[in-house]
């Protein structure tokens, strides 16, 4: 099927990682697809497979905000899709077709890696906002929104895994350095 859309796999990397990662580049339209077998990870796991069913085009926005949210080398592609998110989707406290902030906030209470990751993404975030043009009502309505996601996370009681990690804190690498491939798009 991807072939006939025009998309090129990377065969080594699919060879080497093919059982959880797959990598497709459609270098007519400058284009890349990864594609991510059981589970997303890349720089902290994101369990996507058990809450599939939630949306029928889509994985649930929560997955997908946390797929922007676990970058530790975030880009201005992955802030301006959070902005998106977090503009058009209101953040909530509980099942739905928004972003559910009591499922993020569970899952950095379990994970401290992650409670981290997406600490310093949505401080970032708040921090860059005024260098885009987005108007001052959506820009207090993403302001708002954050503040609301990172509440909840903040406030969710930690695990004590999550505990126990927190004191080693920075000083050991809380993240993967997902592989890319350089040589293309």
């Amino acid at each position: 099927m991807l072939r006939s859309a025009g998309y090129a796999e990377d065969e080594m990397f699919n060879a080497l990682h093919g059982a959880r990662r797959l990598l497709f580049f459609d270098e007519a339209n400058e284009r890349k697809l990864d594609v991510f077998v059981g589970e997303f990870s890349m720089c902290h796991e994101i369990p996507i497979t058990a809450r599939l069913d939630r949306e029928p085009l889509t994985v649930p926005l929560a997955e997908l905000l946390l797929t922007k949210m676990q970058v530790v080398e975030l880009t201005e592609r992955d802030q301006r899709d959070i902005y998106i998110l977090m503009f058009h989707h209101p953040v909530t406290d509980g099942e739905g077709i928004e972003i559910e902030a009591d499922f993020i906030a569970a899952l950095c209470a379990r994970d401290w890696g992650l409670w981290r990751t997406s600490k310093a993404t949505i401080e970032r975030c708040q921090s860059n906002l005024a260098n885009y043009d987005v108007g001052p009502e959506a820009s207090a309505l993403i302001t708002e929104r954050l503040a609301a996601l990172w509440k909840a996370i903040d406030e969710s009681p930690k695990s004590a895994k999550w505990r126990l990690r927190s004191r080693v804190g920075d000083r050991v690498r809380w993240y993967e350095q997902p592989e890319e491939n350089p040589g293309t798009a």
